[in-house]
């Protein structure tokens, strides 16, 4: 699956619940999926570690689509070469460690 066609079945099965929540609430939701994957980073749980991935995957697709963002579209604009900075893979940057 696309990131696009995963942002329209995402905006299919919760976009009309996701509005009506607006972009506040859900993106306290997205939050809170981050910070479950942050645990699960932590603890290990392979299992759980990959839904959680998937959650925050899935509520960062519905807060670009109540954005009205494209993120296929935006991600590969700004990643589609490379680097955004030096357009080099890997980066050649010598930035930070981290850094982006």
């Amino acid at each position: 699956m696309q990131i696009s066609e995963f942002q329209d079945l995402i905006a299919r099965t919760y976009l009309e619940r996701d509005r009506a929540r607006g972009l506040p609430g859900t993106f306290l939701w997205f939050v809170e999926e981050v910070g479950e994957l942050a645990r699960h980073l932590r603890d290990g749980d392979r299992e759980r570690l990959e839904g959680e991935f998937a959650d925050v995957l899935a509520w960062l697709v519905s807060l670009a689509s109540i954005s009205g963002v494209d993120i296929d579209r935006v991600a590969t604009a700004k990643y589609g070469a490379g680097c955004p900075k030096c357009a080099a893979l890997p980066c050649q940057c010598g930035a930070r460690r981290g850094a982006r």
